[in-house]
């Protein structure tokens, strides 16, 4: 008579669990929300046809990511305490981005986004943080003002003429 291990269907990785239902969740709500478009065919694709068979391609990922969480093998790693405080921050300086802009321009509203979410991080460093900040400032200026050629204010409100 053979014997049998018992299967024992514990998370081993609460971190990759988690990430394997919330891409299973969006990857759900895609593919059902697509199901009201029409789909067309692969050579003639529909507006629903995309997302349709991304969001079914996002539902086994995290399918297989949180079958990979439970095995024997997978790296214990528990979930970390979820921090308000840093949500808030990060949430904030997207807020006061909105805010900022109107008013004091796009360069001044990139530098306190930057500046503001950085300080979130324990990696946070004033020089790291300018320098992002500066190549955020270059590249965004660079696609939107010249290559999309957006018109929003660049400077705050008494610089410009």
């Amino acid at each position: 008579m053979p014997i049998h291990k018992e299967q024992n269907l514990t998370i081993r990785n609460q971190r990759d669990f988690g990430a394997g239902i919330m891409y299973m969740v969006i990857g759900l709500f895609f593919t059902i929300v697509a199901t009201q478009y029409s789909m067309g065919t692969a050579a003639k694709m529909g507006p629903g046809y995309f997302p349709f068979y991304l969001g079914i391609l996002m539902t086994l990922l995290g399918l297989l990511i949180l079958v990979k969480s439970m095995r024997a093998t997978a790296a214990i790693e528990a979930i970390p305490k979820f921090n308000w405080k840093i949500i808030a921050q990060i949430t904030g300086a997207v807020v006061l981005y909105g805010v900022l802009l109107p008013k004091m321009g796009f360069l001044i509203a990139i530098i306190v986004l930057v500046f503001v979410s950085a300080s979130a991080s324990k990696e946070f460093t004033w020089k790291g943080t300018a320098i992002n900040a500066a190549f955020l400032v270059t590249f965004t200026y660079s696609v939107f003002v010249l290559g999309l050629k957006l018109q929003f204010p660049l400077l705050p409100f008494f610089l410009q003429q």
